[in-house]
């Protein structure tokens, strides 16, 4: 009975074998499929961060650009209102202007039109006479709207040069209020165009500057112009804009060629512009499609191999005599793919001893598997992360879980510290069934484990001054404040604006401005004492401080605090009397959220309309705000 038993438990090996081989080959294929599927979302994973990091930058590029144009449209505004448009006036405004040395590559000309679109000034070497721009939609938005605020208007060819330009332009007032006529700056969209074919995003990848009406103002690869004003506004992304987010990745087909294009755009949170940068799909995959070929030709020999394996196993099977062998041969061709594994396999036993590791272990600690065997797994494990790492391997052991995965830091022979993760599951006896061990698949994450953090530096980190950025600024006054009202403390914010800075950046040049903002902000980062306060650049050279649990005492005392500490500095500033050196004007406010005080904009509002009182009180002084009311706007 036993025998018969016997040889129908052989009868039936050979097909289990052949399931088994099918099985194998299909895992083969399966996991070589989803490698290859992960291989591709990864190339296209960096691809959106490559074009998320691009748009920020050019974003803030655009920024500046318009920032520029629009600090100059002020001061001119500012000249005419106060000189007015008398022929002796704007004589001094022409000269003026002809002796001005601006940034002709991004500021391309200025210039003033009276009410009836007469050209009064310019910077362009022009003769003035008989020139009339009242037909511009720039000149007619100014003459029929009493709106104070900067226009940027569609892209139009220039009367003075011909070439494509972005106009940005004011209105000026008679001394009654009545319109006086416009000032224009323009900027030559072949800047824009030249600046972003310095940026690499393929033969067929495109960066574009739009308005937020779905006008382009321009596009890489346009040297002729051929797409500068576009109106792309029934393009899908412009039709749905209202409802996406701020900043976000995009797949789309291009209306303008036709091609399959990742991108990622981002909209100024100061201007009615975005940027769109996008790199062609097919380039983006590229690579992956080369290596992916080898990859399959691999797999696909692999699994043939094991194909040919199981089926000569059958056969030896069969035939009774060669089982053993096949076996042996099956299992020698499985230990030699395991010890090839580029990543560590270590098993490990209830007592946390090493034993067994494979080969690869070399490659990711440095040490031989000899020097490795009979030695405590945990021996290399950094300070901080073996309470996690042990807490982890007692809850497999206890068989509260059958599989983990954790990154850690270890020890490396030569590199020092490394970051390893491990994916670790428990083995059983086979007689019993009992855990009786641990099984570690690691690999080196260091590489992965770096970018990463650079990645959320870079995300959260001024590029100038080395403090929290605006973005990151906003994110923590909205978590700040939702402490302080769930706990009922104080929330005191300081805004701090360097005082004409302007004119400190015309007298000096954009590196020493660049070195005053960031010595402004050593000196804002010294007084943010406790782990709690924040130290931001909230854009130019406006800077904020954010004090959690701080009332209005203590939030006065920190802004004279910043306020003294920069005296001492003694930076010179000739054009900041009477103290002719650098000084600061703060604008500070406290309040404690309540369901009548809901908003942290309040806070924002309240800081703002202090700090504009310290500004037009004198400036190089602090101003804190009364009641928190909702302040009226302010003109522009």
């Amino acid at each position: 009975m036993d025998a018969s038993r016997r040889d129908l438990g052989k009868t039936r090996l050979p097909l289990w074998a052949a399931g088994f081989v099918v099985l194998a080959c299909a895992a083969v294929l399966a996991m070589g499929g989803w490698r290859e599927w992960e291989s591709r979302r990864v190339d296209l994973s960096r691809a959106e961060v490559d074009m998320a990091n691009l748009a920020r930058s050019l974003t803030q590029h655009a920024d500046d650009t318009f920032d520029l144009a629009d600090t100059i449209l002020t001061g001119m505004v500012d000249r005419l209102e106060t000189g007015g448009t008398e022929p002796a006036a704007i004589a001094r405004v022409q000269t003026f202007l002809q002796q001005r040395r601006f940034n002709r590559q991004r500021i391309r000309g200025i210039f003033v039109y009276d009410d009836t679109g007469r050209w009064l000034a310019t910077t362009e070497q022009v003769n003035l006479a008989g020139l009339n721009n009242s037909d511009r939609d720039y000149f007619q938005h100014h003459k029929a709207s009493p709106d104070r605020g900067s226009f940027f208007g569609r892209p139009v060819k220039s009367r003075s040069g011909g070439q494509w330009i972005v106009t940005v332009s004011r209105r000026f007032n008679h001394p009654d209020g009545s319109f006086a006529g416009v000032a224009l700056t323009t900027i030559d969209v072949s800047y824009f165009i030249n600046f972003y074919e310095q940026f690499d995003v393929g033969a067929n990848g495109t960066i574009s500057l739009l308005n937020t009406n779905g006008i382009l103002l321009a596009r890489s690869r346009d040297k002729d112009g051929v797409y500068t004003g576009r109106d792309m506004s029934k393009a899908p992304l412009m039709r749905e804009l209202g409802s996406r987010p701020a900043a976000s990745v995009y797949y789309f087909k291009s209306p303008i060629d036709g091609v399959q294009r990742l991108s990622f755009y981002q909209r100024s949170s100061r201007y009615p512009i975005m940027v769109l940068a996008t790199r062609a799909y097919d380039e983006v995959l590229a690579n992956w499609r080369r290596e992916a070929v080898t990859r399959a030709i691999l797999v696909g020999a692999l699994t043939l191999l094991i194909a040919l394996i199981g089926f000569y196993l059958v056969r030896e099977l069969l035939q009774g005599r060669r089982m053993a062998v096949a076996l042996v041969a099956k299992e020698a061709d499985f230990r030699l793919l395991a010890e090839q594994s580029s990543d560590m396999v270590t098993r490990i036993d209830l007592e946390g001893i090493i034993l067994y590791v494979s080969p690869s272990c070399a490659r990711v600690v440095g040490w031989s598997a000899d020097k490795l065997l009979g030695t405590p797994a945990l021996a290399g494990v950094h300070d901080e992360d073996r309470p996690r790492v042990e807490r982890t391997v007692a809850s497999l052991k206890a068989a509260e879980t059958e599989e983990a995965r954790i990154i850690y830091r270890t020890r490396h022979r030569e590199k020092g510290e490394i970051w390893i993760e491990s994916a670790l599951h428990v083995t059983h006896a086979s007689d019993t069934g009992a855990i009786d061990g641990v099984v570690a698949i690691s690999r080196d994450m260091t590489e992965q484990k770096d970018l990463q953090d650079k990645l959320a530096a870079l995300a959260i980190s001024d590029g100038l001054t080395g403090l929290s950025n605006r973005r990151h600024f906003d994110e923590r006054l909205a978590d700040e404040w939702a402490r302080a009202r769930r706990d009922g403390t104080p929330l005191s914010l300081l805004l701090i604006d360097v005082d004409h800075f302007k004119k400190f950046n015309d007298l000096h040049g954009h590196q020493a401005g660049d070195l005053c903002l960031r010595t402004v902000a050593t000196v804002l980062g010294a007084q943010a004492l406790r782990p709690a306060d924040m130290a931001a650049r909230y854009g130019g050279e406006e800077f904020a401080l954010l004090l959690p649990n701080t009332d209005a005492a203590g939030c006065a005392e920190v802004g004279e605090r910043v306020r003294t500490a920069l005296h001492a500095q003694a930076m010179p500033h000739p054009g900041n009397p009477p103290s002719r050196i650098v000084t600061v004007s703060l604008g500070a406010a406290t309040l404690v959220p309540t369901q009548v005080v809901a908003d942290s904009a309040l806070l924002l509002a309240a800081a703002d309309r202090a700090l504009y009182c310290a500004k037009e009180s004198g400036r190089d002084r602090l101003a804190t705000s009364g009641q928190v009311i909702a302040w009226p706007a302010r003109s522009a």
